[in-house]
């Protein structure tokens, strides 16, 4: 065992000992523990920041919102225990509706060097702010944004979001989430722990090689593949995508033969010469010597073979028609995030949710408005509405009776038309084709594809389920003989749940999906 240094073993007798002291004479000590561990020796403090902060902690909780000063609100906070906060309505401005006062009151802080830090949203503004001295503070807006902002802060208040890890937990899961999106090993490294901490994945090492020499005789179409991405820009999308679906995946793409027997690959998510993702068809040869020599993310990658009969019934004709009528086309941002949301609670993993996102979308619609259409579109699809932004979106939905988190949770429809066409994630636009080529009739008709993640695809009871018949060099050089044909990768794919869901109407449309077991509920 490595030892420590004597001046760290020294600070630490220190730092017990007069904390001890203090708590014995009923005093608030002048420090916390968490407050001091920044400026232990790196080999000590690291560790133990590492578990008592992670990159989850960037995301503020939800505590409440204020309004007038007729009702006040409570809470506890990560340092300050008792606070208060109401809104004053004033009109110093002197404009036609005025302005307002957040009042916080911060209390009973748990030592001498702690911090509360803030952020604060309408669907008009996001703005933040941090107290370190116990009592009044306030956050001056000089001017409502019109008379939408003004009614609506009146009828709703004004959003508080703590971040409950405070200034330096959130400084840490920042040190967090940052490595996530590097192609690095340390990056690569730093997914594989956030999806082992939060996800229970186990990421087993495979014997060598990392790759297997596929036989393209063997693959049909329909096959499926699973792909999960561990490095790199997209590596760190999909850890985070991973965590809030559920799904050990987070890619797909789908096999398909022509009728003279050669084999491509149909991918929504294809970066094109221009740099845009977009659905492509490409040869199978490009596709698998792009993803052996040139992705750089690390990709592990599966292919699920469909079941003999779904085979037998798979129109190759239609899905081909479909696949081509859809080539070029951008990938679905519209619907990326509806097919996760299908309750009001049940798919936010804590501290996510609806207020979260809605102060999220409002930054973001700020900071970059001409990608705001991402979700404008859709939440005008779901009121029925037209050209709304998303301020006259949340207006418009309380004025029907409608919370935003209820909002989020209406059913995409398959046949909704955007401004750039149908819209598809991989998952998606895999499903639509499976939707084409017959493989859910005879309920097609009640099966909305858009709502599915990649966990609900590979679930799906439509792959072959007899390991004597899946080919001879599937999973060849493994003593784990995996229920499909993992075709790359140095860790074992893991897929809870594969091939064991029959299609029934209105699949997926009301599931629950939390960490860190994603338990859904029955025919939901």
């Amino acid at each position: 065992m490595k030892r420590l240094p004597l001046k760290f073993l020294s600070f630490s007798l220190l730092f017990l000992l007069s904390s001890s002291l203090f708590s014995i004479i009923s005093l608030k000590p002048p420090f916390h523990p968490s407050d001091l561990l920044p400026l232990l020796p790196r080999e000590a403090s690291w560790p133990i920041l590492r578990s008592l902060n992670s990159a989850v902690d960037l995301l503020p909780t939800f505590v409440g919102a204020a309004s007038s000063s007729n009702s006040t609100l409570e809470w506890k906070g990560a340092c300050f225990y008792e606070n208060e906060a109401w809104l004053e309505f004033h009109n110093k401005s002197g404009s036609q509706f005025g302005g307002g006062t957040l009042h916080i009151k911060a209390g009973e802080a748990h030592s001498w060097t702690c911090m509360d830090l803030y952020v604060f949203a309408t669907p008009f503004r996001v703005t933040w702010d941090y107290y370190i001295l116990g009592r009044e503070h306030t956050l001056e807006i000089d001017e409502w944004e019109g008379k939408v902002e003004y009614e609506y802060v009146k009828h709703n208040g004004l959003s508080i979001f703590l971040m409950q890890s405070g200034m330096m937990g959130t400084l840490r899961a920042l040190w967090d989430v940052f490595p996530l999106f590097t192609n690095t090993g340390w990056g690569e490294n730093s997914n594989l722990a956030f999806l082992k901490k939060h996800m229970g994945a186990s990421f087993e090492e495979r014997p060598k090689p990392w790759f297997t020499n596929v036989t393209v005789d063997d693959i049909h179409s329909g096959d499926f593949l699973a792909i999960s991405k561990i490095r790199g820009r997209w590596g760190g999308f999909e850890t985070l995508e991973k965590w809030v679906t559920g799904a050990f995946a987070g890619h797909t793409a789908v096999c398909l033969k022509d009728s003279e027997g050669k084999l491509w690959v149909g991918e929504s998510g294809h970066e094109n010469e221009k740099g845009e993702d977009v659905v492509a068809v490409l040869p199978w040869d490009e596709w698998w010597d792009f993803e052996l020599s040139k992705d750089d993310s690390n990709p592990h990658i599966a292919l699920l073979p469909l079941h003999p009969d779904l085979r037998a019934k798979f129109n190759s004709t239609a899905a081909w028609e479909y696949a081509r009528s859809m080539s070029g086309k951008p990938y679905g941002y519209h619907n990326l995030i509806f097919s996760w949301i299908d309750t009001i609670s049940g798919n936010y993993p804590p501290p996510l949710d609806a207020h979260l996102v809605a102060s999220v979308m409002t930054m973001w619609s700020n900071m970059q408005p001409t990608y705001s259409d991402m979700w404008n579109e859709a939440l005008n699809k779901r009121l029925g509405t037209q050209g709304l932004d998303l301020p006259k979106i949340i207006v418009e939905s309380e004025k029907r009776g409608i919370s935003f988190d209820k909002l989020l949770t209406i059913p995409e429809k398959d046949d909704w038309v955007y401004s750039d066409g149908q819209s598809t994630s991989c998952v998606a636009f895999i499903l639509q084709m499976y939707k084409h080529a017959g493989l859910f009739d005879p309920i097609a008709s009640s099966i909305q594809v858009t709502e599915f993640t990649i966990k609900d695809a590979y679930t799906l009871k439509f792959f072959e389920d007899n390991p004597n018949n899946l080919p001879e060099w599937c999973n060849k050089d493994d003593d784990v003989k995996l229920p499909f044909c993992q075709i790359k990768g140095k860790y074992r794919m893991e897929l809870p749940d594969y091939n064991t869901m029959l299609p029934y109407p209105h699949m997926n449309e009301h599931c629950a999906s939390l960490p860190p077991n994603y338990i859904r509920s029955r025919n939901c």
